[in-house]
């Protein structure tokens, strides 16, 4: 799958991940539309990116992914001033125990919610042209991390509903391929707070721990994974597939076959 002149929306793009996923596919020829809750991350993002690539290039749109409305409002921004959508991430996330059902909400409900969003507009059956959509998990998503239970469940969701709706539009034949990404602990903005009191919540107990697996697994850089996303994006024949990326490097998390 060639990217140029393809067009993708990311949430949670100002920083971190959804930066790094942004520029990877900008330098690939693609049209990126920006979406984030933090304004003046996103309008500085949009700045840098203007000087590098182009205004043309990107959008940005101010959105909290848990607000329905918002949500539906900047895809159809992106489409009225694209005029196409090939490419979707769900990206926006946090750690949050004490605020465990905005984790959950963050995580998992708006990644459903973009997901049909998503198929909604690229779809055969409604008239779209297909495309791909990269839902993001994490490591936490299969290796439950005993400090953040809510941040573990929401991830875990990310990847089950990513398998089980690759399939449904695969027997649908909706022409959209979805796959799930899950990275290791990494170099963003949320490891700033991942072992802090306010996030533990209830588990601030757990604090040393949290401190000591982060030093044992390691940190890995966003340009890793921006280049285990591009694969995912790329590579047609990836469909209900699940990306690990650690330190270890890019692989794939096996799973018995489906009978269904």
């Amino acid at each position: 799958m060639s990217l140029a002149g393809k067009v993708a929306l990311i949430t949670g793009a100002a920083q971190g991940l959804g930066k790094a996923f942004a520029e990877i596919l900008l330098k690939n020829g693609a049209k990126v539309s920006l979406l984030d809750i933090n304004i003046a991350a996103g309008l500085e993002l949009k700045s840098t990116f203007d000087k590098v690539y182009g205004a043309p290039q990107t959008m940005f749109t101010p959105c909290d992914v848990t607000s329905d409305d918002q949500l539906k409002d900047a895809f159809k921004k992106t489409v009225e001033n694209f005029l196409q959508l090939d490419i979707v991430c769900n990206n926006a996330g946090i750690g949050d125990e004490k605020n465990w059902e905005r984790c959950v909400d963050i995580n998992l409900v708006s990644m459903i919610r973009g997901t049909y969003l998503g198929l909604n507009y690229m779809s055969k059956k409604n008239g779209g042209a297909g495309g791909v959509i990269i839902n993001i998990s994490s490591m936490a998503g299969i290796n439950p991390i005993i400090f953040g239970p809510a941040y573990s469940a929401s991830k875990h969701g990310v990847v089950g509903f990513s398998r089980a709706i690759a399939g449904a539009s695969m027997a649908e034949k909706l022409g959209v391929r979805i796959n799930a990404l899950c990275p290791s602990f990494t170099d963003t903005p949320i490891m700033e707070t991942i072992s802090s009191q306010e996030i533990l919540g209830q588990f601030a107990g757990l604090e040393k721990i949290a401190i000591k697996t982060v030093a044992a697994v390691g940190i890995i850089d966003p340009s890793l994974v921006a280049e285990g996303f591009l694969q995912l994006v790329t590579d047609e024949s990836k469909n209900g597939d699940i990306m690990t990326v650690t330190s270890n490097g890019i692989d794939y998390q096996r799973y018995p076959q489906s009978h269904l």
